[in-house]
């Protein structure tokens, strides 16, 4: 049976846990272990917005991608709420479908973060209408997110049909 999209919800809280955790210990390590670490978001657009994939994005998509997969059959809240990702088949995902799923599940956020440096940068001058246009473009693919996993008789998102997944509720 499919899970839907607020079992989801409460699954992905459950993660985000875990993930605030290491975004509260990776800012601990900025502050007090490794305070270079902070330059590296003063200067160029181009190098902070890397270190923040490097540092926050990649983590928390391995996260994602390695337990979702069957090696441990679902995150820390996909367990707790007793869903799991699996293929078309029923079947637990592989790494690599995992890894897919995660990529384009996450893509709006990342695009996000390319789109809040680049008005940062901006100043206090005008917006671009390209800027206006892409964080549209970027809200509008959030909100389709939502609204597939909300109106889909499947309960699947966009990233699950584009990576061949779904996610069910256990036995």
């Amino acid at each position: 049976m499919a899970a839907g999209v607020w079992i989801r919800a409460r699954a992905f809280l459950w993660d985000y846990l875990w993930i605030s955790l290491y975004l509260v210990l990776l800012a601990l390590v900025a502050v007090f272990v490794v305070p270079d670490i902070q330059g590296l978001f003063q200067g160029s657009l181009v190098v902070a917005q890397l270190t923040g994939f490097l540092l926050v994005t990649v983590p928390v998509s391995l996260y994602f991608a390695v337990f979702d997969s069957k090696h441990f059959n679902g995150s820390f809240g996909k367990v707790k709420m007793k869903i799991q990702v699996v293929d078309s088949n029923g079947k637990a995902v592989n790494l690599m479908r995992s890894a897919v799923r995660i990529a384009l599940k996450f893509t709006p956020w990342e695009l996000s973060h390319f789109l809040v440096y680049r008005l940062v940068g901006n100043g206090e001058g005008n917006i671009p209408a390209i800027w206006m246009w892409l964080g549209a473009g970027i809200y509008g693919l959030l909100f389709l997110y939502v609204l597939t996993a909300v109106l889909s008789k499947d309960k699947r998102t966009l990233y699950d049909w584009l990576s061949g997944t779904k996610v069910i509720k256990k036995a």
